[in-house]
């Protein structure tokens, strides 16, 4: 005889932790930013940039991996996105043309894949995903 957990069915998402692609490429992206600056010619402005935001954007991935019902961390990943990308401009370091393209490309994928969680993190947080 099988018992059944009706707590359990009712409880709200099916998703699990630690399994989203999208989250998983945020953090190999913002731990790829901050080895970068050991071959990537920098300056003060620029590795620090690196530095903190791909910080920031593996702890924010970490976040939605572990908790992927949670909205606000995908928010977070296309908040770093942007300002990864535009901090070549704002802080003065275009110049520095590794620097500066490994930002833009690296904001540009941080955002594609905080918007590409969207979805999933949405199902997740109305406690409907995998239902159809």
């Amino acid at each position: 005889m099988e018992v059944i957990d009706v707590a359990d069915r009712s409880s709200g998402s099916t998703a699990k932790p630690w399994v989203r692609w999208q989250d998983w490429a945020a953090v190999v992206l913002g731990a790829y930013l901050i080895i970068g600056t050991l071959w990537t010619p920098t300056n003060g402005s620029a590795m620090s940039a690196m530095i903190v935001l791909g910080a920031l954007l593996v702890l924010a991935s970490v976040w939605s991996l572990a908790m992927p019902g949670s909205m606000t961390s995908e928010y977070c990943h296309m908040l770093l996105g942007a300002l990864l990308f535009i901090s070549p401009w704002v802080l003065g370091y275009t110049s520095l043309m590794g620097a500066s393209w490994t930002s833009w490309i690296v904001g540009v994928l941080a955002v594609l894949a905080g918007a590409a969680a969207l979805p999933e993190a949405n199902a997740a947080h109305r406690g409907i995903a995998g239902q159809h």
